[in-house]
């Protein structure tokens, strides 16, 4: 497995889960990372990336100011703060690495997709 995400869970509405994955890939370091998340019957849809330094981020305008992506390049790790969580977040997120180096939310933009992690919001 070459991208392995985790820290799903269970929470209450208004709660915090903070979403980590591991790039075990050899050239890790140059590429864009983002997330994605899948709920139940709804297609893949972008949610956040961040560029290969972790200098720039963009967000899903349904998370923004409530999520945050941030990268630890020397662990290879990026990561997804989930702030102030609502029901319709419930999704399988998905951790993927871009083929550049810069931020995009094209779906057909990443290459390598992590396994998913299951994040459940109740009200």
């Amino acid at each position: 497995v070459q991208l392995q995400a985790s820290g799903g869970g269970l929470v209450q509405a208004g709660g915090s889960l903070k979403l980590s994955c591991a790039d075990s890939r050899r050239t890790s370091s140059n590429n864009a990372l983002g997330w994605f998340r899948q709920a139940p019957g709804k297609d893949r849809e972008f949610v956040a990336t961040i560029n290969w330094s972790g200098g720039s981020t963009y967000y899903a305008d349904s998370v923004k100011g409530r999520f945050t992506v941030s990268r630890d390049r020397l662990k290879n790790t990026v990561y997804l703060q989930m702030n102030s969580l609502k029901p319709e977040d419930t999704a399988l997120y998905y951790c993927a690495a871009a083929v550049g180096a810069a931020i995009t939310t094209a779906t057909n933009s990443y290459r390598y997709w992590g396994q998913g992690t299951l994040v459940t919001v109740s009200s």
